[in-house]
Parts: C-alpha cells; structure tokens; sequence
C-alpha cells in the first residue's frame, strides 16, 4: 500500500486532533461530570488499548493477529481513506454544530442547549459516528484481525458512553428529548 495512504490516515488524525484540543478552550463551563477514575477506565483506557491493537504491526509478531483479513492494496487503501475523511468531516461538522455545548467526556454543560441542527438533524451521536468512520478505515488500513478486537473496543466504549449521555440529556431535556430521540438514529440512519 502506497505510503501516502498512511500519511493521509496520520493527518486525518491529526487534524481531529487538533479541532477536540482548540475546541475545548471555549466550551462553556461544566454543571454534570462523570469522576475522573470512572472516565479513564470507561473512555481513556479503552482507546489506549486500540491504539496500541492498531500500532505497528510488529509488535505482535506472527501471531494470528497480524493474519490479514484484506489486502494491503492501493485501492483498499483508498476506500479506507476515503472512508476516514468522511468520518472527519461528519465528526468536525458535529463538533463546530455543538459549538459551546461540547466536551470530550460525558458532561451537562451551564445552560446546556439541546443541539438538534447540522448533523444532529438525523443523528443523536454524529461525531460518535464520526470517530467510528474514522476507526473503520484504520482497520482496513492496517488489514489484520487485530483490528477487530480495536474496532469492538471503541464501538462498546462509544455505546456506554452515548447511553449514558442519553440518560443525562432525558433527565435534563425531558419531553424534547423523548421527541428528538424518536425521530433520529443513534449513530447511523435507519441502521442503529
């Protein structure tokens, strides 16, 4: 697979991660958060552990986690790409969408508004869904089970963490919540 693949997979990174860490200067102040342990262990140490199943290659050897479940061609490499921008830009739409009202962890915002516009029209958790596009084409990317096991790990973390923001946000939000629940997908359109 052509190196600048793996290059365009790094700056897709990058760039996200340069947008979460701008972002979080003029977020509004925190009313509701989870304690610090429960958000490592929950959040934290589960994306630790996929970055490091998504890592080099040669830290697993020739165990049957390196054993490719795709090619490592240019083609597969560049749907793999093409699916990772995409879930950038869905991902830094919902993010500039939440404005003020973002956080990296489970939180209810000082006057916290229901965000239902952009991306939010259609999907409760879009930067969720995102992240996961992103995570998608890293597996392909990279074409060995090991990848699996990462892309299970974000998805269960990511379904905690969204059950437990929808549960904040019908405690907070009540009957427009129900309502904005009924009428959008959790992470994906008419498929979950």
């Amino acid at each position: 697979m052509d190196e600048r693949i793996r290059l365009g997979l790094k700056i897709c990174w990058i760039i996200v991660l340069v947008v979460w860490v701008s972002g979080a200067i003029g977020a509004k102040s925190t009313a509701q958060k989870e304690s610090f342990p429960k958000r490592f262990v929950l959040y934290v140490l589960p994306l630790l552990i996929t970055v490091y199943l998504l890592g080099p290659g040669e830290w697993f050897g020739h165990t049957w986690l390196r054993e490719n479940f795709v090619e490592h061609t240019n083609l597969v490499g560049m749907i793999a790409l093409t699916i990772c921008i995409l879930g950038v830009v869905i991902a830094i739409w919902a993010r500039f969408t939440l404005g003020r009202n973002w956080s990296l962890s489970v939180q209810l915002k000082k006057d916290h508004q229901l965000i239902t516009s952009g991306p939010y029209s259609q999907i409760r958790h879009p930067i969720y869904t995102g992240i996961l596009m992103m995570f998608v084409g890293n597996v392909l990317i990279v074409g060995d089970y090991r990848g699996f096991f990462a892309l299970a790990i974000v998805f269960v973390s990511f379904w905690y963490k969204l059950k437990k923001e929808e549960k904040w946000m019908l405690e907070n939000f009540g009957e427009a919540y129900r309502l904005y629940y009924a009428k959008t997908a959790a992470l994906f359109p008419k498929v979950l």
